[in-house]
């Protein structure tokens, strides 16, 4: 029997719903239950994928080609389960969905309202998932009384009294602000966010308390009072040094134990969580530092790269290091040369993530020919590879004009729009006059590689199945002029058409790949290639 969790949030939105969510499903998964987690979000784009990175962080790619909010990445990284495009919805998908079907007379003629046609659709999302787990966590986006937000909570109140509230449970995130001229700790926001859930029907079984200090027993004692739930349910969310410390705090806070108690699930063992004990100790003690330069576009918020960040740091526990994050903006380097010395000089690895867009393009591709001349750990993600392989054909190989379309006609167009491509067994197409959401290379495929390259040894297999989120491609028809000066495109699509890994032969180390494998990482599970991307730079730091 599948029992259900909704996770709403108050007061402010970013408290954390999504990390909480994950964190609970790794403990419940710790006492060898069975997790899913999805995510509700109120806005009404159909997807984030035509979304900027600074308004909503970066897009998570599953591997069945749904670009999904940035949480996705959290359930997996916690729970080790593959998300899919049935684990997030809009509200957009599901008006759209609901306006498909009154186009094809699905509902015979009716007027369409929000209930309980929006409604109900919404139900339908979270329905489908009754059987696939022992527990199905569902994270509504937002903050409780946000306008966009009001079908979901209607809904999930609904969805409660139809499954029974044996089956179902609400837990609600709210923030305990600290006034500094007060000297304490606020409970009266808290008071209201759940006054204002109480009101769309919703009564909470469990409260979730951010603070970024201890929440003394008689504010706890005041929120139970006046918010109408027993203490013992009432769970300090306290600031934590590392989110993968976060199971381990709230199963001390009684969480995990509430939860079940909740359920009145009395035979339920203890969770096994050295796992997560073994991961914190090596964050908090670590052998050694390295510092990794992150040159790239969208680097005032650091959200943009939230999967890559994390994958590096996955890198660092392997290695038993701390891995530092130097953010640095590439159109910096665009007109001024000489700040590439000052910004890169002292760091043990470069990486160039994923973007779109001509700013910034000029600064990556010196990025790269400053690790390529310093012999410095290179690792080229998506755009990153692209600018690599541009920085070789321009300036090992003599094509001066070497660019790629994204950024307008060029000479050399060693990079271009793809228009074909297989997947699976069939073929498919697409044109620059598409729309821009859902039509990129999208989700998991595979590549072959080759015998003797780093990126097999790394993988220590002879195939790998990886997710992309790109439309531009790696021209193939100069892949030999550029071997021929020292690389190597040692990963192809299995037709040999596409590029989807490129190493560099006589350097330290010094990959691109087409690919995003932030996507897949994990603190228990780290991607090979970040693990060996870290150790390299170790080495690194040994000689500088």
């Amino acid at each position: 029997m599948t029992r259900f969790i909704f996770m709403t949030g108050g007061v402010v939105s970013s408290l954390g719903k999504g990390l909480a969510s994950a964190a609970l499903g790794a403990l419940l998964q710790a006492r060898g239950y069975s997790v899913r987690i999805c995510k509700l979000d109120p806005y009404l784009n159909v997807d984030p994928g035509t979304m900027s990175p600074f308004q909503h962080g970066e897009v998570f790619v599953t591997d069945d080609g749904a670009e999904a909010d940035l949480d996705l990445g959290h359930y997996e990284r916690f729970t080790g389960r593959p998300a899919t495009k049935k684990d997030n919805t809009t509200t957009g998908r599901i008006y759209l969905s609901v306006l498909q079907k009154e186009r094809r007379g699905d509902y015979l003629g009716a007027t369409i309202q929000v209930i309980p046609h929006i409604t109900n659709e919404i139900k339908d999302f979270i329905r489908e998932k009754d059987g696939s787990a022992d527990f199905v966590i569902c994270e509504i986006g937002g903050t409780v009384g946000d306008i966009e937000g009001l079908p979901f909570l209607e809904a999930i109140r609904q969805f409660g009294n139809e499954v029974g509230h044996d089956r179902a449970l609400y837990i609600h995130m709210t923030l305990l602000p600290y006034i500094p001229t007060a000297g304490e700790l606020k409970t009266k926001p808290t008071q209201h966010s759940v006054k204002e859930l109480m009101s769309a029907g919703i009564r909470p079984n469990i409260l979730l308390c951010r603070a970024d200090r201890p929440i003394e027993a008689e504010e706890l004692r005041k929120i139970a009072l006046f918010c109408n739930i027993d203490q013992t349910k009432v769970i300090p969310a306290l600031d934590a040094s590392s989110i993968y410390e976060v199971p381990l705090t709230y199963h001390a806070e009684g969480l995990d134990d509430q939860v079940i108690d909740a359920f009145r699930m009395t035979e339920s063992p203890a969770p096994e969580l050295s796992k997560w004990q073994e991961i914190v100790r090596r964050i908090k003690e670590p052998e050694g530092d390295v510092t990794i330069a992150i040159v790239g576009k969208y680097t005032n918020l650091t959200d943009s790269y939230k999967s890559l960040n994390e994958a590096l740091s996955h890198g660092g526990i392997a290695n038993n290091v701390k891995v530092k994050l130097k953010f640095v903006d590439a159109s910096e380097f665009d007109h001024h040369e000489e700040d590439i010395v000052s910004a890169l000089k002292n760091v043990h690895g470069i990486l160039v993530p994923g973007g779109f867009g001509a700013r910034g393009a000029e600064g990556k591709i010196k990025a790269v020919q400053y690790a390529r001349e310093h012999n410095i750990p290179y690792f080229g993600i998506c755009l990153g590879m692209q600018m690599a392989v541009i920085e070789a054909a321009r300036n090992v190989v003599g094509l001066k004009g070497a660019g790629s379309t994204e950024f307008g006609e060029c000479d050399v167009p060693v990079v271009g729009l793809m228009t074909e491509w297989v997947r699976g067994n069939d073929t498919e197409q697409r044109s620059g006059n598409d729309d821009l959401g859902g039509t990129m290379r999208l989700g998991a495929y595979p590549a072959t590689l080759k015998e003797g390259s780093k990126v097999r040894s790394i993988y220590g297999a002879d195939e790998l199945s990886e997710r992309h989120r790109h439309r531009y491609e790696v021209n193939v028809r100069y892949k030999s002029q550029i071997e021929d000066k020292g690389y190597l495109f040692s990963g192809l699509s299995p037709d040999g058409e596409l590029p989807e890994t490129f190493e560099k032969l006589d350097h330290p180390w010094f990959i691109g790949v087409q690919f995003h494998p932030e996507l897949k990482s994990k603190p228990f599970d780290p991607h090979p290639l970040f693990v060996s991307f870290i150790d390299a730079a170790v080495k690194q730091s040994r000689l500088v």
